[in-house]
Order: C-alpha cells, then sequence, then structure tokens
C-alpha cells in the first residue's frame, strides 16, 4: 500500500483494504514508509500514515496477512526501536510480522523532518548494523551481542521475523546474501538478484506497479488516462499492461525463474 484516499473514515478504509486482501487469497500487506507522500505516487500533501502504528491497527483485525513494511529506511529510527517495533507487532498479530529494510534515497524527506542523512556508503553500512541489532535483540538470551551491551528487548516475536532487504545495487546485493532473508528488486533487476543470492537460502522478491484491466479495451484506457506525455505502448510496455490473466502467466513466470514473492502495488 503506498496511497491513502481514505476520506473522513480512515481506520475503516484501511481496515477493508485488509480484509479484501485476506479474501481474495493474498499472503501480506506491506506498507511504504515515507514522511512525505513521494511524487512518484501522489501529491506532497496526500496522506502518507507511520505504518508501524497503521501496521498496529490491521494486527487486530484477525485476518491471516503477513504484515510489515517495505520499505523501512535505516536512517529513520535507530535500528533497535525498530526491532521493538516488529517485535511487538509479531506478538500482536501471531506471528506475521516481516521487515522491509532499505538505506533511503529522499533527501527532501529527511530535511524537512530534520533527520540526518548520511552518504550512500554511510547509509549502507548502518543497513548492516540495523541487521546485526536486530537479530541480536530478537534472540533469546540477554547478552552483550552486535555492539549493543546487553540485548534486553521484551517482549520477543512470536517467530523469525524475516528481513527483506530493499534495493538491487552491487553492496546492497552483497549485504542480501550474508545477512538478509530476502532482497526486494524490480522486475528488470530478477536476473541480477537471482546471481547475487544463487547458492543461499536467501529468496528474491519483486516490487510490481502493473496498470491491470478487466479486459483489453478496460487495460488500454487505463494506460491513456496515466501515461501523460510518454507513448501510451511504451507506458504499457514500461508498467506491464495486461489483464489479471495476464498478469497471473507473469507471475508464473517469474515464479519459474525462481521469484518467492510479488509485492503487488495497486493505484
Amino acid at each position: 500500500m503506498s496511497r491513502f484516499p481514505w476520506g473522513e473514515r480512515p481506520a475503516d478504509w484501511l481496515a477493508g483494504v485488509a480484509r479484501a486482501a485476506d479474501e481474495a487469497g493474498f499472503a501480506g500487506l506491506a506498507l511504504m514508509d515515507h514522511l512525505i507522500q513521494i511524487p512518484q505516487v501522489d501529491r506532497a500533501w496526500a496522506p502518507i500514515p507511520e505504518p508501524w502504528v497503521t501496521l498496529g491497527l490491521l494486527a487486530g483485525l484477525g485476518t491471516g496477512l503477513e504484515l510489515g513494511t517495505l520499505v523501512t529506511p535505516v536512517t529513520f529510527r535507530p535500528a533497535g526501536v525498530t526491532a521493538k517495533a516488529a517485535a511487538t507487532l509479531d506478538v500482536l498479530s501471531g506471528g506475521r510480522a516481516f521487515v522491509g529494510l532499505g538505506a533511503g534515497w529522499w533527501s527532501r524527506e529527511h530535511a524537512a523532518y530534520g533527520v540526518p542523512f548520511p552518504s550512500p556508503r554511510d547509509r549502507l553500512d548502518l543497513v548492516e548494523q540495523a541487521i546485526a541489532t536486530m537479530r541480536a535483540l530478537w534472540a533469546p538470551g540477554t547478552r552483550p551481542a552486535a555492539g549493543l551491551p546487553e540485548t534486553t528487548g521484551y517482549p520477543r516475536p512470536r517467530h523469525e521475523i524475516p528481513i527483506v532487504l530493499g534495493g538491487s545495487g552491487a553492496r546492497t546485493l552483497a549485504i542480501a546474501r550474508e545477512r538478509a532473508d530476502a532482497v526486494n528488486v524490480r522486475t528488470e533487476h530478477v536476473d541480477r538478484a537471482l546471481a547475487a543470492v544463487a547458492g543461499t537460502d536467501v529468496r528474491v522478491t519483486v516490487l510490481d506497479l502493473p496498470v491491470v484491466g478487466r479486459d483489453r479495451d478496460d487495460t488500454w484506457a487505463r494506460v491513456e488516462r496515466l501515461r501523460g506525455s510518454t507513448r501510451a505502448s511504451a507506458y504499457a510496455q514500461r508498467t506491464n499492461a495486461g489483464t489479471p490473466a495476464e498478469q497471473r502467466d507473469r507471475y508464473g513466470a517469474l515464479a519459474d525463474r525462481g521469484v518467492d514473492t510479488v509485492f503487488l502495488a495497486v493505484g
């Protein structure tokens, strides 16, 4: 979920989306984590809720959905605080939490909220340390670990919380191979990600933002409405425009190549 046109009843709208996803057979629901709505999705003054608070609301609905972020920048919160939020969500949801993690990329939201925005290298250093910190705080026992003087983190999570690392750069993929449970990339980077984690248990997941129409005519009508100044054929190719049956076939092909999960962003 990246857009939130929730009107006057935000909680009801969120609950409706989650219940519809559960009834439709989706495995889970992820929330984008940004401080200002990004221009690729909507206007700057459109709602973009704090995800961990929102996921707490969704955890109380009694669905079977896995719940997490895609992705939380390491710059927004100390890793231990994210670990605490995720562990609490895992307990409240009965063991259905996951953490999407990334280095962060949008300097504007950092400046607007007074959050430091280090260099790319330093942010990736933070990613490595964040994963180590979270693993230490979720592990059994209380002892020094990952540079922490103690690991007193209660409640402990109900299950081993998966960490999904977002990004397709060389160092991000190297970190994913060594430290994450999964790496999330766009479709065009699937082969690179699969090669990077070959021979490991790290899963490859895909973030997909397709244009989906009820039939061919409806699909092209949506393309025309959304394409702006981009040529219709180019926009359709870039967004993998198609019917539900065509998307199903495309996802089946991704699964055959080794992709584990598709995170489907719907408008």
